[in-house]
């Protein structure tokens, strides 16, 4: 439960994450950890290194020195300190990532679960924009519940598809719609987007149904269901997942998808999903 600036529920679910990467990571072999994930130039074992990374600094602990060179596809100082963090850590085997980690996300929690209100309502930059401390965790919950899945395709291990981190993760995605429906596919004023995500009942997942309504120039998500949507978008959850976050191309996904309307148009949201560019 929340209490006023202490995210409890938002702690347990970054707790939920960190114990499903300890759960994976235990499970890998040395080549398991070395296969290629669909960030781009990252192992399974670079995620796990962002991960630790990023917890460790905010954790108190000095971000490394070094200096990776070389990286091409690295875009913003963002990804220059990331790619540093990961490439300090090429020389390590997975199991010593795995161990840094383990130590890492049980300090960190200790910090998390003793820290007072004064703690979580300290100002800092967040990929959002200015925030506090508070506001970061929702951040972290869903980079780490992200990279987590990232970790798991490239590995063919379905897993932690569900519960309250998804939900977390796939709900604060979805925000991202209007943009997507409004602005970038210049959707018609008076017309209305519909997207389903079903869940597989076996693999899990998290099923939503968005509707999104252009009104006055501006989009919106509500409630109410139009009578006749433009177009009706329904996919599983890792591939809403895949196109919100560009790991995939809606070129890579589109047998995925099922269309229903105005098909051109809704061809223009799915190429238009990816808000991590």
């Amino acid at each position: 439960m929340e209490t006023d600036m202490i995210p409890n529920d938002t702690i347990d679910k970054l707790a939920m994450c960190f114990a499903s990467l300890s759960e994976l990571g235990q499970q890998l072999s040395e080549e398991q950890w070395k296969l290629p994930t669909e960030c781009p130039g990252w192992t399974v074992q670079d995620n796990l290194s962002h991960i630790v990374a990023f917890e460790r600094v905010l954790n108190g602990y000095p971000a490394t020195t070094h200096q990776a060179k070389g990286f091409d596809y690295i875009k913003n100082p963002i990804g220059t300190s990331n790619e540093n963090e990961i490439d300090a850590r090429r020389h390590l085997s997975g199991a010593e990532v795995l161990a840094e980690w383990n130590e890492t996300a049980a300090a960190r929690l200790a910090t998390l679960r003793s820290a007072d209100e004064a703690y979580y309502s300290t100002e800092m930059a967040t990929p959002t924009g200015l925030g506090t401390i508070a506001d970061l965790l929702h951040i972290r919950v869903l980079d780490c519940w992200v990279h987590e899945q990232d970790m798991r395709r490239a590995l063919g291990i379905t897993g932690h598809l569900s519960g309250p981190a998804a939900e977390h993760t796939i709900d604060r995605l979805i925000r991202t719609i209007p943009i997507v429906v409004g602005k970038r596919a210049s959707t018609p004023d008076g017309q209305s987007v519909v997207i389903d995500i079903t869940a597989d009942p076996v693999l899990g997942g998290v099923r939503r149904h968005i509707i999104c309504t252009v009104m006055n120039g501006r989009a919106a998500l509500l409630d109410i269901e139009p009578e006749a949507p433009l177009c009706r978008l329904t996919m599983d959850t890792q591939t809403f997942l895949t196109l919100a976050t560009g790991r995939r191309g809606a070129e890579q996904i589109t047998n995925s998808i099922e269309y229903a309307g105005d098909l051109t148009h809704g061809h223009k949201i799915v190429a238009s999903m990816n808000m991590m560019i």
